[in-house]
This record gives C-alpha cells, sequence and structure tokens, in this order.
C-alpha cells in the first residue's frame, strides 16, 4: 500500500490550502485515514482521522478551521485548511488504517507534504 499526498505550499495567514492523500495497492479496506504533522522541534500530533463511515476526529487546535473528508471510490482523504496561523506550519503526514487483499492489518504513512504559514 502506497499513500501520495500532495497540496502544501506557502500562505500568508488567514489564508487556506487542502491536501489530498490518494491510497494505493493491495486495498481490502481502508479503516481509517488521517492527518498528522509535526512542526519542527515538536513531535508529531494528530490533525484529525475519518472512518470509512465518514465519523471524524480533530485535534482542539484545528476545530472549526479545518475539515477532513474522503472520497471512497477514490480512496483518498482530503484536509481542507482555513483560517490558517504560524502555528500551523510543520510537515503534514498522510495516514491510512488498512486492510489488505490477504486481510493483513497495517498502518502507512504518505512522505508528507510541507505546509508553511508566514506573512
Amino acid at each position: 500500500v502506497q499513500l501520495q499526498a500532495s497540496g502544501g505550499g506557502l500562505v500568508q495567514p488567514g489564508g487556506s490550502l487542502r491536501l489530498s492523500c490518494a491510497a494505493s495497492g493491495s486495498i481490502f479496506n481502508l479503516i481509517n485515514m488521517g492527518w498528522y504533522r509535526q512542526a519542527p522541534g515538536k513531535q508529531r500530533e494528530l490533525v484529525a482521522t475519518i472512518t470509512s463511515s465518514s465519523n471524524t476526529v480533530y485535534a482542539d487546535s484545528v476545530k472549526g478551521r479545518f475539515t477532513i473528508s474522503r472520497d471512497n471510490a477514490k480512496n483518498t482523504v482530503y484536509l481542507q485548511m482555513n483560517s490558517l496561523r504560524p502555528e500551523d506550519t510543520a510537515v503534514y503526514y498522510c495516514h491510512a488504517a488498512v486492510t489488505d487483499r490477504t486481510l493483513r492489518f497495517g498502518n502507512y504513512w504518505g512522505q508528507g507534504t510541507l505546509v508553511t504559514v508566514s506573512s
């Protein structure tokens, strides 16, 4: 299973970005997909997750500003980020909890995409 993330970049405070992450490979069930982030000198933290039935969880710091969604037909998860703040600057990693076609469970990570919020 491979995860390909895209959509990061430089944006001014108050701006918006949309991240995408497409899963491919031997997938039977994408149980859960989500986004984590890691700022310089800090540990990786949860941003948002979404189950196959679209139940969502958000970090308190992004509630009301970020929206996670998924397209099950495309095995893709999105993160719409609005009202971005400098403290949102980080490398954002896509994550997927997957059962593959051999019914083996695994956790997979994308390569990370850099989001920089600065004027």
